[in-house]
């Protein structure tokens, strides 16, 4: 009898050897391949990151500030104890296709030097139900810092045209220095780290030049400005919108009112055809699907053509290059004319932008301010002259 206990014991005790073998074994590897993932910068901050879902049934009666696009109260909230974010992101050949424009709710565009032009995309209401990879994000030029004060956003950029004490940059286009003497919230790459922003030399799957590799993660740099002081308020208790001055926005045109077909075809600078645009209206959606140096414009994140509501060709004088390098200077400050593609139809316009932090305004023929449809909105600042193509 004692011998049968001895016997039964034993197995009882190997039995639970085994077991406490085979769980330890499955509990190291979940944490090992746990561990694995989190040294992996890219494989855990790449990608859209969900804040929460949007129920299709719930209403869209909340207007963006920015350009009158209708959103859930849900997402107001969120919005309201925030401020805008402008970010600079590249639009070279090799760089494309970008990271998060398509959730921009405005986008301008401008030669930065030699034909290339480049992106300052502002973010607010499109980006308040999720966190976006933004990419590449490059460097600034001193003629979007009239555009970052009208939003009085924060600015993402990588570095930029000219500290103050830099010899070899003229002084007009030293853009670093600026930022620092108009007050601008200033969300410099270089003094923010990882995981906010990064080099992801992966990112589009085959090897590119190193500057253009910066991500930079939409949620985290709002973090980053909130710890700074900078949500819908800044240090002194003001409200990013205090002075600021919503454009008028308006439905769609009834289809009858539409265009049947239209495209604008332009570039910059002639010769450098990387660099064209095209704007091809699209009757069904009464939206304008973008092209780019010959081929559908795409989002990395979406995989689909980025697309606006209203296109604005914004002309300017264009002065330089102004130094050895190659820095240009454009008068967006004060008043001139344009176009507005809209409902299908090529709209001609002026501008006015009275000083440098003034909301920039557009007006029709008879001096009406225009207004825009409800969604994104795109501002292609050319030099004046610029031949523009019909279709």
């Amino acid at each position: 009898m004692h011998k049968q206990q001895y016997i039964i014991t034993g197995l009882i005790g190997l039995a639970l050897y085994l077991i406490s073998t085979g769980l330890s074994f499955a509990a190291f590897t979940v944490v090992g391949k746990k561990s694995a993932a989190t040294t992996s910068p890219v494989s855990n901050i790449s990608g859209t990151q969900q804040h929460f879902v949007i129920d299709p049934s719930i209403p869209r009666t909340q207007a963006c500030p920015l350009n009158g696009k209708l959103y859930t109260k849900q997402e107001e909230e969120i919005w309201k104890k925030r401020r805008p974010l402008a970010v600079m992101i590249e639009n070279h050949a090799e760089s494309r296709p970008q990271s998060g424009l398509s959730y921009a709710d405005v986008v301008y565009e401008a030669v930065a030097e030699g034909g290339i032009t480049r992106f300052m995309a502002v973010f607010y209401c499109g980006i308040a139900a999720q966190s976006m990879n933004l990419a590449p994000v490059r460097s600034a030029r001193t003629y979007y810092l009239p555009w970052v004060l009208e939003y009085d956003a924060t600015y993402n950029h990588v570095g930029g045209a000219g500290v103050c004490d830099d010899p070899t940059v003229d002084t007009r286009a030293k853009a670093l220095c600026q930022i620092d003497q108009y007050k601008i919230k200033d969300m410099d790459q270089f003094g923010i780290s990882f995981p906010t922003c990064y080099r992801n030399p992966d990112r589009l799957g085959h090897p590119v030049a190193t500057e253009h590799t910066m991500v930079c993660v939409t949620d985290k740099l709002l973090k980053i400005a909130s710890e700074r002081g900078w949500t819908n308020v800044d240090a002194s208790g003001i409200a990013w919108d205090k002075n600021f001055s919503s454009w008028k926005f308006k439905d769609d045109a009834k289809e009858a009112e539409r265009g049947a077909s239209f495209s604008a075809s332009f570039t910059a600078w002639k010769g450098y055809s990387d660099y064209s645009v095209k704007w091809v209206y699209d009757a069904a959606t009464n939206s304008y699907k973008r092209f780019n140096g010959g081929q559908p414009h795409t989002d990395l994140e979406t995989k689909e053509q980025l697309a606006a509501k209203n296109i604005i060709i914004q002309f300017a004088v264009e002065t330089g290059p102004v130094d050895e390098h190659a820095h240009l200077l454009y008068a967006n400050i004060g008043s001139g004319t344009g176009l507005l593609f809209q409902d299908g139809k090529n709209i001609k316009i002026n501008w006015k932008k009275e000083n440098r932090s003034a909301r920039t305004k557009f007006y029709d023929s008879a001096g009406k301010e225009i207004s825009f449809n409800r969604g994104a909105i795109w501002i292609e600042m050319l030099p004046t002259g610029t031949p523009i193509s019909y279709e």
